[in-house]
């Protein structure tokens, strides 16, 4: 199954940005909304982002609203996360996917091996 491949973490200080990119091709991608989540070590994968197939609506959680940015570049087959402000506690492995429907947190694509993101206080 194909993979997304995500990329664009770092380390940065608390108040910084980064940008993740997520390359991913093939039809379930392509033609699903797009989720952005997120694991920190010793919790659970958790949803960050989604936006829908055209691009015209997204949705985030809570703790990342006003701070995060999810956009796609459909002809690149590209999803990107614009994070701003950035707190110790956005650091983990942000992973993207397919979702079920717009409305939905459920990944129904492969997991790639996400992007490590380390804020520091």
């Amino acid at each position: 199954q194909v993979q997304p491949v995500e990329s664009g973490g770092g380390l940065v200080q608390a108040g910084g940005s980064l940008r993740l990119s997520c390359a991913a091709s093939g039809r379930t991608f392509s033609n699903s909304p797009m989720g952005w989540f997120r694991q920190a070590p010793g919790k659970e994968r958790e949803f960050v982002a989604a936006i829908s197939v055209s691009a015209g609506r997204t949705n985030y959680a809570g703790s990342v609203k006003g701070r995060f940015t999810v956009s796609r570049d459909t002809a690149k087959n590209t999803v990107y996360l614009q994070m701003n402000n950035l707190k110790p506690e956005d650091t983990a492995v942000y992973y993207c996917n397919a979702l079920l429907s717009f409305s939905s947190t459920r990944a129904i694509g492969s997991w790639g091996q996400g992007t490590q993101v380390t804020v520091s206080s």
